[in-house]
């Protein structure tokens, strides 16, 4: 099964990221003049992540629950693995990524990033952190949510590790709801350590909106209620 994977899926995907970065280039070009947030291009980029999770079909992925409103919203989700992004790339809305800064330097994958306006971040740095959470500001702003993985790592085995602040002060600051996204069986389906794919059953459940007001001045506390709830649905999740 695993080598059937390989020998048709890996380069049908690699195919599909080849073909989709030229289209990406030129919708950027069109609708740049008057799409701020490249709101389009970024759309693109998730259909392109949902299209990639069907090279291999022995994922099953599905989104569970309903995105609220408008938005903007703070979106966190626990990272169990890579597969993470194709999974939330289902989400029905466009969000702005943060992310590693080596996924940007990627030839090819980090171009996509760069053009979509995804937010790089050197980890351990606490410059390039304020120049990440700035621009994450500038898109709540303007209307448009923010996609954050408060664990700032995956964990090798797919536990929950602990949340960093920086996602909920950003949310305090600039007064949007957190949307916490609770993410089950992924570490299954791309490991840690490797990209070889396993077949898996993995769910995105969105959960309720947690509003900052309660907690304007205890952004940690915050934090603390938003991991509370991700961990409590877990459980729930249909095992991998």
């Amino acid at each position: 099964m695993h080598v059937a994977i390989a020998v048709v899926g890996y380069p049908v995907a690699l195919a599909l990221i080849v073909l989709a970065l030229p289209v990406q280039a030129l919708l950027l070009a069109l609708t740049l003049p008057f799409d701020r947030n490249r709101r389009v291009a970024g759309r693109f980029l998730r259909i392109v992540g949902v299209l990639l999770s069907c090279c291999f079909p022995p994922w099953r992925l599905r989104v569970e629950g309903r995105f609220p409103g408008k938005g903007p919203y703070v979106v966190v989700a626990n990272h169990q693995s890579i597969l993470d992004i194709l999974l939330l790339s289902h989400l029905p809305r466009e969000m702005k990524w943060v992310g590693k800064e080596s996924l940007f330097k990627l030839p090819w994958v980090g171009w996509m990033l760069r053009m979509t306006g995804d937010i790089p971040i050197r980890r351990g740095d606490p410059e390039s952190g304020g120049e990440a959470l700035a621009r994450a500001r500038e898109y709540l702003g303007r209307g448009m949510s923010v996609m954050i993985f408060p664990e700032g790592t995956r964990s090798a085995k797919g536990a929950l590790l602990p949340f960093k602040s920086g996602a909920f002060r950003l949310a305090v600051d600039a007064g949007v709801p957190i949307l916490p996204v609770a993410v089950s069986g992924t570490a299954h389906g791309m490991p840690k350590g490797g990209p070889w794919v396993r077949p898996c059953r993995a769910t995105a459940r969105i959960l309720e909106p947690v509003e900052v007001g309660p907690f304007r001045e205890d952004p940690t506390g915050l934090r603390d209620e938003v991991r509370a709830r991700i961990a409590a649905t877990l459980p729930l999740l249909p095992p991998p």
